[in-house]
């Protein structure tokens, strides 16, 4: 487990987890669909486990490194009592055992310190190793978070557009029934103007003949002065209009049709 912690964290972008993590890096976040959001959002959930992996192997490493460090400290505590010990006591045979007690745990420090710093070295590799990834995990959520904004907003102005759009067609439909209904009055305006000339026109003309009539009708004193009407009848060729009986009647047989005399046959023919 060590050394595989230590080659994780000495190439930074192993395989086993450069998947991942490119994975996510790599999105744009402008241009994500939602299948990508969901690809990313798979790869976050991957990577999110190799964090929970790194910190329980980080835990452990420490808790190793934490536990033989105060092995450590406790027998270098125990050696320096010795030590006093031994430099206190003056029978030489109790100083002698002091001697080879202080000796042996020597040696047991001696050959530990090299496992000491072993562990404190992979608990310091385990916790970089936590750390870019929950660097990355961080910032693949951010992207990922990021690019669920800018699809949303996507599909918002989308909808906005759609509804601009929809606006438009019923504003444009509205001016199309607006601009016929224009045509359909201008239309009648000139159908009605046309019946207005007419009228006009007709009424202009009946002046003109009630004009002409009346400028051609006998005056009143025409009409009224026997002498001028006689004159006027004379001047036009006509005798003089019949005042008694016998003229006038002379004046209706006038009108009447000449009837030729029917000629009889020979009798008892």
């Amino acid at each position: 487990m060590l050394a595989f912690i230590r080659n994780m964290v000495g190439v930074k972008t192993d395989q086993a987890v450069n998947n991942a993590i490119e994975a996510i890096v790599r999105w744009d976040p402008h241009s994500a669909t939602e299948a990508e959001l969901r690809t990313m959002e798979q790869h976050l959930d991957q990577l999110g486990r190799q964090v929970a992996e790194a910190r329980m192997a980080y835990n452990r490493e420490k808790k190793e490194a934490d536990a033989i460090q105060s092995l450590s400290q406790q027998r270098m505590a125990a050696a320096e009592l010795l030590e006093r010990r031994m430099t206190e006591e003056n029978e030489p045979a109790k100083k002698a055992e002091l001697e080879r007690s202080l000796g042996t745990l020597v040696g047991m420090l001696e050959s530990m310190a090299p496992e000491v710093d072993r562990e404190k070295q992979d608990a310091k590799d385990a916790e970089e190793f936590l750390r870019m990834l929950e660097d990355t995990y961080a910032q693949a959520g951010q992207k990922l978070k990021s690019a669920r904004n800018e699809l949303n907003r996507a599909q918002r102005d989308m909808s906005r557009a759609a509804q601009q759009r929809n606006m438009a067609e019923r504003r444009a439909e509205a001016a199309r029934q607006a601009a016929g209904l224009s045509g359909a009055t201008s239309g009648l305006s000139v159908a009605l103007k046309a019946m207005q000339d007419n009228a006009a026109r007709n009424l202009a003309e009946a002046e003109a003949a009630n004009a002409k009539a009346k400028l051609l009708a006998p005056s009143q004193p025409e009409q009224e002065d026997r002498h001028i009407a006689e004159a006027l009848r004379s001047a036009a060729g006509e005798g003089p209009a019949p005042t008694g009986l016998s003229e006038r009647l002379a004046a209706l047989r006038s009108r009447q049709p000449t009837v030729q005399p029917r000629i009889a046959g020979p009798a008892g023919g």
